[in-house]
């Protein structure tokens, strides 16, 4: 593309009886699918309050910031998995006041927790690593 070229739009083509879809605004091109999302919210939770306590929407622009935009929570989604982590004794909560004086649920790590974090840790590492053992291996001829 030359210097001044500009990119094709994208082109929205009609289907009888199906809505076309436009990316959400904001949207990052490489957004990470759903089930990905989900898989990994546990331990990024864990992994972010290891690092301090938090409130909930800290933790989502925590998220937003360290993925580059790339991964978007919603607070219907964080919260059911804080109040699961406190639950099981993972983490616990405590009323604390913002500096605009208003009251925020934080949320800090118990020691239960770190042990949780170590033990996602290691199975996203060998989760990992047997990716990369799948990219380094030729593929099979059937």
């Amino acid at each position: 593309m030359g210097a001044n070229a500009q990119p094709m739009p994208r082109i929205l083509r009609y289907s009888p009886g199906v809505t076309p879809r436009t990316p959400r605004a904001g949207a990052h091109p490489r957004a990470h699918s759903k089930d990905l999302v989900a898989a990994s919210a546990t331990p990024l939770v864990l992994s972010i309050l290891e690092g301090g306590d938090s409130y909930g929407y800290g933790i989502i622009q925590q998220i937003a910031e360290a993925s580059d935009g790339r991964m978007q929570w919603a607070e219907g989604m964080l919260y059911p998995i804080l109040h699961r982590l406190e639950k099981q004794g993972l983490v616990k909560s405590y009323w604390g006041q913002a500096e605009s004086g208003r009251k925020r649920k934080y949320y800090s790590l118990r020691r239960p927790g770190r042990v949780a974090l170590n033990q996602q840790r290691q199975s996203w590492s060998d989760v990992f690593a047997l990716l990369q053992s799948f990219k380094e291996t030729p593929a099979c001829s059937s």
